[in-house]
């Protein structure tokens, strides 16, 4: 009998089609393995072109509760707290017209919340874009006047980084940006880059 020879064009494409695919995933994952830089610079650059200030601070020991609530830690390292020692109740989430007690809003942020907080001279037009920008996705969020600001609003947050699926809680960061007035771009790139990454 005789045989004819076998079309091998169809296995080069499929074994192309493999390589094509496996090249994809291995850049998606060195993008996806590194993000937590990436992350944190787009989010500067975010708050730099909106005018505002981009700090990061060394995360304070997470899980340290304070057991007399009259206390005032003196170990936070930013205004407003960004980490650090706090009570073991944390505020219930939501939209405040009085101050929240900061050792109360920590735990909050341990958790993965952002808090936003604006100062005594923030302009009414300004407050009211806040109160609208929390009310569109209110999720993990704290809105509370704090008079100490001036003139400022305060965005803050305490971050972990993950590697693989490890939260890197060591290497916890406070995050604190500050603004003279509301911009989207800047609060959204915030918001969505720390939000639910507490150590």
């Amino acid at each position: 009998t005789r045989k004819d020879p076998v079309d091998r064009r169809g296995l080069w494409v499929i074994v192309a089609a493999v390589l094509v695919l496996a090249a994809v995933a291995g850049v998606a994952a060195f993008f996806l393995l590194r993000g937590g830089e990436s992350k944190t610079e787009s989010v500067a650059q975010a708050v730099r072109d909106a005018g505002g200030t981009y700090r990061v601070f060394k995360g304070e020991p997470s899980g340290v509760h304070i057991a007399n609530p009259a206390a005032t830690p003196k170990e936070w390292n930013s205004f407003p707290p960004t980490s650090g020692p706090h009570y073991g109740q944390w505020v219930i989430w939501g939209e405040y017209d009085e101050p929240v007690r900061l050792a109360q809003a920590i735990h909050n942020l341990e958790h993965g919340g952002i808090a936003v907080y604006y100062g005594s001279d923030v302009p009414a037009e300004e407050v009211t874009k806040l109160r609208s920008f929390y009310r569109s996705d209110p999720v993990g969020m704290l809105l509370s006047p704090l008079p100490r600001l001036g003139d400022k609003i305060a965005l803050t947050a305490w971050y972990a980084p993950t590697e693989g699926n490890e939260v890197q809680v060591d290497k916890s960061q406070g995050i604190l940006a500050e603004f003279t007035r509301f911009d989207e771009n800047a609060f959204e790139a915030f918001r969505d880059a720390y939000r639910f990454q507490g150590p």
